[in-house]
């Protein structure tokens, strides 16, 4: 490591493993992706998972975090999220007994270290955009970004809408009150036929059924402050549009809108698992409880330049946050953004589908150094042309009228190709379908984790994999799915 620690871990020399007679190293391939990975570690700064166990001196030392790093990462390169699977393979499989040698932690130690440190994968996520630089998978140009929903560790059925809290919670109100009334009886008659000894004990039904109140009555809480913070953010909307109506001498069409109202709906519902998700339509036109992921994907080499984790399934909202999130990821990791031949910043061409489409979104990209493509709404096969003001007035109407240029159409046609495989690779080839933590900050740390280990095999797929040999040598070089398969752990 950098620097000495104070705390005594395990200790971990992966290079004495790999010296030994029968050294996993003398089993895997020369060039294996495990190798890769151990190799990179020292390029690392991974100080920030230290930091919880230098104070803690009680207990056994722990594994070393930079081995658990390593373990983490390729454990999410390879397919591998459940901890008690990471423990096995720790066991039986030879790339993962490469990567923590004679010392194998339990699932308990890696289920903890996976959500203690979370928050500090953000650091690894950018040192690793800086090695793909480093590594020559750029310039840093066109990107495209996209987003996904991503169920989350909560169960529809968990789920409760404020009209039936209200009939749950008069229940359980009644229950505890028949419970300590019963409880004060079963004291008198204890207390009389028992004597000394205690009788005043509340029943395990009423303490459950206290939870239960508490959890119904923090649900409450929650669907109120969402349904003012809605109230707060409709009023100035509906007053600018008025407005604007007033301005354009436009006659209202309909009723008048009904006054807003701050209290909750009655079939506003909030989940009791895990309360930062929200309901969200899922690729198979179901609903789940899920989290956003969008990401910014660069076009060069589909390295993933930025990532986060939402609950505003809105695409229009995450335009402006990840341009803002990109051009930061960027600065911070050092690495250069294109300039003309005057040695100015050019702003980067970003494109978007039309999900993104919106005046406030393109107008907050473009002040945030991008250059947007965003498709201006859906065209019906063959059908004609919306015809774009001469010249645009408005942001949407540049984004029209670029994208039906041949330069706009022929850099907007590559959006598809940049982004949407990279979803894809996450979920269908390494499958990352949901969410195994609970709350925001640990799913925006998961989802990191997985973004960093996908631009990690992009690394080193250009600067490490081999591209010549017969099918079956390359077959032994593909590590997401043959080792694992080979030793029966998927």
């Amino acid at each position: 490591m950098s620097e000495p620690y104070r705390k005594t871990y395990r200790p971990w020399e992966p290079q004495r493993s790999r010296q030994e007679a029968h050294s996993p190293e003398t089993k895997l391939p020369a060039g294996d992706w495990v190798f890769f990975l151990l190799d990179t570690v020292s390029q690392l700064d991974v100080r920030r998972f230290y930091a919880p166990y230098e104070e803690e001196t009680r207990g056994a030392p722990p594994f070393d975090p930079a081995m658990m790093v390593c373990l983490l990462r390729y454990a999410y390169c390879v397919g591998v999220f459940s901890s008690r699977k990471i423990a096995q393979a720790c066991e039986r499989n030879l790339a993962f007994i490469a990567m923590v040698g004679q010392e194998r932690p339990d699932f308990r130690p890696i289920s903890d270290f996976r959500t203690l440190p979370l928050e500090a994968f953000k650091d690894v996520f950018v040192q690793v955009v800086r090695l793909a630089g480093e590594a020559g998978l750029g310039p840093w140009g066109h990107g495209a970004t996209d987003g996904t929903n991503m169920p989350g560790h909560a169960s529809r059925h968990k789920a409760m809408s404020d009209g039936s809290r209200h009939k749950e919670a008069d229940r359980l109100r009644e229950d505890l009150e028949a419970l300590v009334t019963q409880a004060y009886q079963q004291d008198a008659e204890d207390d009389a036929a028992l004597g000394s000894r205690r009788g005043d004990e509340l029943p395990t039904e009423l303490a459950r059924r206290e939870d239960r109140l508490a959890t119904i009555e923090a649900a409450r809480r929650r669907l109120e402050a969402r349904a003012k913070a809605d109230a707060e953010a409709e009023r100035p909307r509906r007053a600018e549009a008025e407005a604007e109506r007033q301005h354009t001498g436009t006659k209202r069409r309909g009723q008048a809108p009904q006054p807003v109202e701050d209290t909750p709906d009655d079939q506003a519902q909030t989940n009791c698992t895990d309360p930062a998700l929200q309901i969200m339509r899922t690729t198979n036109k179901g609903w789940e409880y899920c989290g956003h992921a969008p990401v910014r994907v660069d076009a060069a080499h589909q390295i993933i330049v930025a990532c986060d984790v939402t609950t505003e399934a809105n695409d229009t909202q995450q335009a402006a946050p990840m341009a803002q999130l990109t051009v930061a990821q960027l600065e911070q990791a050092g690495l250069a953004r294109p300039t003309d031949a005057a040695g100015a910043v050019q702003k980067m061409p970003a494109t978007y589908d039309s999900g993104y489409d919106s005046e406030a979104a393109a107008v907050a990209v473009e002040q945030r150094g991008c250059d947007p493509s965003m498709a201006t709404g859906r065209q019906r096969h063959r059908a004609p042309e919306a015809e774009v003001p001469q010249p645009p007035v408005t942001a949407t109407d540049r984004m029209a009228a670029k994208v039906q240029t041949p330069e706009g159409r022929a850099l907007y046609a590559r959006r598809t190709v940049i982004v949407e495989p990279v979803c894809g690779q996450s979920k269908e080839a390494r499958g990352f379908r949901r969410f195994l933590l609970r709350g925001l900050q640990k799913i925006r740390g998961e989802w990191r984790l997985v973004c960093l280990t996908h631009t990690l095999l992009k690394i080193w797929r250009h600067a490490c994999a081999p591209i010549t040999g017969s099918p079956e040598e390359m077959a032994a070089y593909v590590p997401e799915m043959a080792l694992l398969r080979a030793s029966g752990l998927l």
